[in-house]
């Protein structure tokens, strides 16, 4: 009896067409043709109507979304399918959910599937089983293959010899051996990747000196199977991957990544590229080829990479950051064992304090487990490595003149072989110019444009490097050499020096300390430093009493605004302050408000007027007045010691007190008559006219 009726024919004939890769789309063409000409089976089977579902032509049937089934699925589920037609069961699904899932509703609206092979009833035991068990068969062969393929991998790279792609850098040989580029530009640019990253111990800043130079990096294009090579300015991940990648240090690695596979929205999705550590890894193999490092500088930049990790929690220091605390990510609090962080205040941002978060985060309390300011600990720390590390200035110095020479060299290097390719690719662009016909001028035209841009990019190159001379320094004179070799004797010296930022301060201690053991006591600050090379240092720092700071006022100046808050207002004191050069104790100029601020802090009662009547005492004014005279007559009487006066200052109100203007040697002296002075002795002849 046959198994299609008329209620099937009734409906649509579905053809699924699928293959799994984009490489089966390029080069499998004969499996596609076979599965959209099972359009003129079902047609021959007696459908009129047939729907072809090529939706997921390219997509894995590992549980993946697919499109085309789905679609396929919901056509069933509605009635409208009298037969699913397709070359075989693994073109349908390659697991048993969506195979079942499949023959249940086939089964459910009376749905037939058909093959290559013949029509299957899924309501039938005897076809169920049949279709089962060529799911299953489909299954087990898709895991065989998949099985026999990764083991054959597996002992190819275990050798050494499996290369899916060459990094950058370096080419495959003939006998499939990986050799370095023989391009010299290529070469050098790699070269210059690691040498930059020695000296400044960061991706970021080796990153961000190619870019400020403007010195671009080789990259891959692919066209096909093609590979070629462009230059462009990096970016972070291509200096990350050249400086993490192995194959650099001249070693085979495999199985550096994993994939995973998690549940998105009740669907499988696996997700690619997870980094395993390296003991994980399924093979590495040591001095396989030639590199451009060797392992233990390989091994040494993945420490320093790890250690400016800022995402690792107490795990890593972290990479240098910005701002005037300079033991940022140093710095472990004794009590709980965590990293301090760092909080800046104040109205320039530049006041720092250290404190650890612990006993917040993890007990819900109020207070920090430690917290301290980072002058007087900066200065502490600071004075404990230039005091270890004096021995060694010397070295540093000649360090800093070589690596200032090496860094204006690998520009220039960069920018010649650059020039030397431009002109290259011009005497190229010339010959092929040369070689075509003249007359042909739909060829000529575009080998002229070609030509033109290969001379106009090697004419940049040569102005690149024209200003780079320009711009490039002289070298240093033998009385500069010897000024830097003394400066590198006197480490303190060149630590102050206006010309060392905080960067390199920063960079000078991490290289020396390894890690600081913070505790906090009453009084002081206790400080255990590792060292680099495993010694430890204990450092003890005097805490700040309450209200004390670093921004004191001087002892001089305390006394004198004391003296003149009894005679002058607070804007009069800041503007005779500021005449005599004084300053706040943050170097800054006074004003009224300060100078109320300071009063206040202190307990200096403000001037009022009358005051000084109530004390018995007169301004020069005043005591001109009084004495009716002229203030040039009282104050040569001060001079002359007749009246008694005081001054706080230069420039401030005089003091005289109201009794010294009544005395009567005082009243004399201003009734005495001006001109020439009487003589002091008797028997002097005087020479006034009679």
């Amino acid at each position: 009896m046959s198994k299609i009726n008329a209620e099937h024919l009734a409906r649509s004939a579905y053809v699924y067409v699928r293959q799994s890769t984009a490489d089966q789309l390029r080069h499998n063409h004969e499996s596609r043709r076979r599965q959209y000409a099972l359009a003129d089976r079902a047609r021959t089977l007696g459908w009129s109507d047939v729907v072809v579902i090529d939706d997921d032509l390219g997509v894995s049937a590992g549980g993946v979304a697919r499109p085309g089934f789905e679609r396929l699925l919901a056509a069933i589920c509605a009635g409208q399918v009298g037969a699913v037609v397709s070359i075989e069961a693994s073109r349908l699904a390659r697991n048993g959910r969506d195979w079942h899932t499949l023959l249940e509703f086939c089964a459910l609206v009376g749905c037939v599937i058909v093959d290559e092979d013949g029509v299957y009833e899924p309501r039938s035991v005897n076809d169920r089983l049949l279709l089962g068990m060529k799911g299953t068969m489909s299954e087990m062969e898709l895991s065989l293959l998949r099985q026999r393929s990764v083991e054959a991998l597996k002992l190819k790279a275990a050798r050494g010899d499996l290369h899916t792609t060459v990094a950058i850098g370096f080419v495959r040989s003939d006998d499939d051996r990986i050799e370095r580029d023989p391009d010299l530009r290529i070469r050098e640019a790699i070269t210059a990747v690691f040498a930059r990253f020695t000296q400044a111990l960061s991706v970021r800043q080796t990153l961000l000196w190619f870019r400020r130079e403007q010195v671009e990096l080789p990259a891959a294009l692919y066209e096909g199977t093609r590979r070629s090579i462009v230059w462009k300015l990096p970016t972070y991940n291509t200096v990350l991957h050249i400086l993490t990648n192995p194959v650099y240090a001249g070693a085979y690695a495999f199985g550096r990544t994993e994939t995973r596979v998690r549940l998105e929205a009740g669907r499988k999705r696996v997700v690619h590229g997870y980094c395993r550590e390296r003991q994980r890894w399924q093979v590495l193999i040591l001095d396989h080829h030639e590199g451009y490092i060797d392992w233990d500088t390989y091994e040494r930049n993945q420490s320093v990479i790890a250690d400016n990790t800022n995402m690792r929690g107490g795990m890593a220091r972290g990479s240098l950051r910005r701002g005037e605390a300079l033991l940022a990510g140093l710095l472990r609090c004794a009590h709980c064992g965590r990293k301090l962080h760092v909080a800046y205040s104040g109205s320039d941002g530049n006041t720092s304090r250290y404190h650890c978060k612990g006993a917040v985060n993890n007990h819900g309390s109020p207070n920090k487990c430690i917290s301290f300011g980072s002058l007087r600990v900066d200065q502490a720390v600071a004075g404990e490595v230039l005091a270890a590390l004096q021995p060694i200035g010397v070295q540093a110095s000649l360090h800093a003149i070589e690596q200032r020479a090496n860094d204006d060299h690998a520009k220039r290097r960069q920018l010649e072989l650059a020039l030397e390719q431009a002109r290259f690719e011009a005497a190229r662009a010339q010959r092929q110019f040369d070689a075509v016909d003249p007359s042909n001028r739909l060829v000529v035209a575009e080998l002229e444009r070609r030509w033109n841009e290969r001379l106009a990019h090697a004419a940049q190159r040569q102005a690149d490097i024209e200003a780079l001379d320009m711009q490039a320094q002289p070298s240093m004179t033998p009385q500069q050499r010897e000024a830097l070799l003394a400066l590198g004797t006197d480490l303190p010296r060149a630590w102050h020096h206006p010309g060392a930022g905080n960067e390199v301060r920063k960079r000078i201690l991490r290289t020396a300390i390894k890690e600081i053991v913070a505790r906090v006591l009453e009084a002081r600050i206790e400080l255990v430093i590792h060292w680099q090379g495993g010694d430890h240092t204990e450092l003890k720092v005097v805490k700040n009493r309450p209200g004390q700071h670093r921004w004191g006022t001087d002892i001089e100046v305390q006394g004198l605004i004391t003296q003149l808050a009894r005679q002058l207002r607070d804007p009069s004191i800041a503007s005779l302050l500021n005449r005599l050069g004084h300053h706040t104790g943050k170097g800054h100029t006074w004003t009224e408000m300060s100078v109320r601020s300071f009063r206040t802090s202190h307990g200096i009662a403000v001037h009022k007027n009358g005051e000084r009547e109530e004390r018995g005492e007169l301004t020069l004014e005043q005591a001109a007045e009084a004495l009716a005279t002229s203030k040039m007559t009282v104050l040569r009487m001060i001079g002359a010691g007749t009246l008694a006066a005081s001054q706080a200052c230069k420039g401030a109100p005089w003091v005289i007190k109201a009794s010294d203007v009544q005395r009567p040697e005082v009243r004399a002296a201003v009734n005495r008559p001006s001109g020439a002075p009487r003589p002091m002795d008797p028997k002097q002849i005087s020479l006034e006219l009679q």
